[in-house]
């Protein structure tokens, strides 16, 4: 997969394509169905995707809390895994920002990317102060000479697939029907750091990872599904996860520490990715550290049979 940054300096080899736009975030059955149309739109044009970096909601309010399901590498993972040929991941600035709803169609997707086909969510807006709608882009594209296609929003049994809709489940510690929504398990990715070397005193060493600028799923401990990415010890594993912030040890940064099972080896600075497959119980202080390391053994047995049983 190709990925082009700057829609003003485009390779002809990169014009031409059918693609899907929005956030992405999740690449969730929703953003799937959207992709697919596009791909259906054009089959033998290039298939690709149009979103931003940073995202929207991170520009225009930089303090908010973190939102983000993936970063930028993962959602590209993603996408990459789910046939797209060209990413056209665009900056988010002021200067895009300003441009009025024709303005985006006619100097970004048209002059700029060179798009031959496009597909839209039924509920996108776009141009300055989220002024254009789906159907103004339907009509753009009519004018400008490059097709649109209006993608209904897909919905499960119980509500709408959307990146809100997932982030409430992790929220509420439903991360089995977060994964229902995404099509794929809820993961985390990133490099393993250095931590307090603490598990490794419990006989529980852990990889930490941190969760800097992604939603927060409930605190607590998962059986999670661990994919070692890079390095001698590249493979899939079974493990048990801690997300929090340690209160038997004070108040931290949040972040992930996962123990993974029948392992040994060095993993610091190795990518990994942690799938959460089930919440087994919200984050304790407990009164010593016996207590705590009788919880973790069955934490960990706990998790071994929910593993075992996928």
């Amino acid at each position: 997969m190709r990925i082009i940054s700057d829609y003003q300096f485009v390779e002809d080899t990169d014009r031409g394509a059918t693609a899907a736009i929005g956030n992405f975030d999740g690449v969730h059955l929703g953003h799937r169905s959207v992709i697919e149309m596009a791909r259906s739109a054009a089959p033998d044009a290039p298939l690709g995707v149009v979103t931003f970096e940073p995202h929207p909601r991170a520009y225009f309010a930089p303090d908010a809390p973190p939102f983000r399901l993936m970063g930028s590498a993962s959602r590209a993972s993603q996408l990459a895994k789910v046939g797209v040929e060209k990413l056209y991941q665009l900056p988010f600035n002021t200067p895009l920002a300003s441009l009025s709803p024709f303005e985006f169609a006619d100097k970004v997707l048209h002059r700029g990317l060179g798009l031959r086909h496009v597909v839209v969510g039924a509920d996108f807006c776009f141009g300055k102060g989220r002024a254009g709608t789906a159907a103004d882009l339907e009509e753009f594209g009519a004018q400008l000479g490059f097709g649109v296609t209006i993608a209904p929003l897909m919905a499960t049994s119980d509500e709408t697939v959307s990146s809100t809709a997932i982030r409430r489940a992790l929220s509420d510690a439903r991360p089995r029907d977060a994964a229902a929504m995404l099509g794929h398990w809820h993961r985390i990715e990133g490099p393993v750091i250095h931590g307090e070397q603490r598990g490794r005193e419990l006989g529980y060493p852990t990889a930490n990872m941190s969760i800097d600028g992604l939603h927060p799923p409930a605190f607590g401990v998962y059986a999670v599904l661990v994919d070692v990415l890079e390095g001698a010890h590249v493979g899939s594993y079974h493990g048990v996860a801690s997300m929090g912030v340690r209160p038997m040890f004070g108040e931290n940064k949040p972040n992930l520490e996962t123990f993974i099972f029948d392992f040994k080896g060095d993993l610091y600075g190795t990518p990994l990715s942690v799938a959460l497959v089930e919440h087994l119980r919200g984050e304790e202080k407990f009164d010593g550290l016996e207590a705590l390391i009788t919880q973790m053994d069955a934490d960990s047995l706990e998790a071994r049979n929910i593993l075992a049983a996928l």
